[in-house]
């Protein structure tokens, strides 16, 4: 900073203030410094500017999901950027592949790198050892689950009734074999939409008729040995994205695509260019994100009230596929 103050002409505080967007500075002295800063390829030290700064904030968060990969995580981090970008606060994130130990890892790695804010989709039982962080002003939000030892805001969506809104919806056109294929219920998601399609079924007095992938790829198995048993599904409830992708491939592929209703929970690409279009249960990932940073910056703001949690609905998407009757 001292080199670029001397090559412009200008003050150490004036430099200061123009590389942290820090005005008023006057035009023509920001030119100079930018032109410096150019010439001399000198880059910020944001870690050192945290050390110096009055609140201690190094803004930036830090962001664990299952996998950025995944479009519905992708679209969650959307939301959550497009939140953060409004306080110039950068976001770090990284995938933990609903792996416990490799959270936790990265959790650790974020947090040594100072950031201000935690938003977790949470894959391990344990998150006890963020009391202290927490303590000391850590922001810390969980999204699309919530946690299971720690009291902290959760932003999620309404699993069981959507799935249950599914279910009910395939009841109301006909059908009364209805299969449901998604992940095991290990997890907090898969649970709720299990339970939601076990709760349209019962009072109609029907049986379960219930295939679990434990990735998603198995879906494309499991869809197909439903289509070849002796008492197969007029209907197919797919309780996740990339699950409900696999089972498009496998109807499509034996050209049941038009006799087997369809209802998938969250929206895929092309879902309504495909024939005939999926009906879905649709998520808001880009608002879950958005709320979660929400919470997140209010906890930064100073609020220290009791822990929130926010459930955003989860809406049908009426389509086609999900309203083919039955035969007969």
């Amino acid at each position: 900073m001292k080199d670029v103050a001397a090559m412009a002409g200008v003050s150490l505080s004036t430099v200061s203030r123009v590389v942290n967007g820090s005005p008023p500075v006057a035009p023509e002295l920001a030119v100079k410094v930018e032109r410096a800063v150019e010439m001399l390829g000198y880059r910020h030290n944001h870690t050192a500017g945290t050390l110096r700064r009055a609140n201690g904030l190094s803004g930036s968060l830090g962001l664990i999901i299952e996998d950025v990969s995944n479009p519905f995580f992708s679209a969650v981090h959307r939301g959550i950027e497009e939140v953060a970008r409004t306080r110039s606060v950068v976001t770090f994130a990284g995938s933990s592949d609903e792996d416990a130990e490799r959270e936790h890892a990265l959790i650790e790695a974020v947090l040594a790198r100072r950031v201000d804010g935690l938003i977790v989709v949470p894959t391990a039982a344990d998150h006890t050892y963020l009391l202290r962080d927490v303590a000391n002003g850590l922001g810390l939000v969980f999204v699309d689950r919530p946690a299971q030892s720690i009291d902290a805001d959760s932003v999620l969506s309404d699993n069981r009734g959507g799935a249950q809104r599914a279910v009910e919806h395939l009841l109301a056109h006909g059908h009364r074999r209805i299969a449901f294929v998604g992940p095991p219920p290990t997890l907090y998601t898969a649970r709720e939409r299990l339970a939601g399609y076990r709760a349209a079924l019962a009072p109609a007095g029907l049986s379960e008729l219930v295939r679990h992938a434990v990735e998603p790829a198995d879906a494309y198995g499991a869809v197909l040995g439903l289509l070849d048993s002796d008492h197969a599904p007029t209907a197919l409830f797919t309780s996740q994205n990339l699950i409900t992708i696999e089972a498009l491939r496998a109807l499509h592929g034996r050209g049941r695509q038009h006799e087997i209703a369809h209802v998938g929970f969250d929206d895929i690409v092309l879902a309504s260019a495909i024939d005939p279009a999926v009906t879905v249960i649709a998520q808001d990932p880009v608002g879950l994100g958005r709320a979660a940073a929400e919470l997140l910056f209010s906890r930064l703001d100073g609020f220290v009230g009791p822990s929130r949690r926010v459930e955003l609905p989860t809406p049908l998407v009426v389509r086609g596929s999900g309203e083919l009757r039955p035969p007969g």
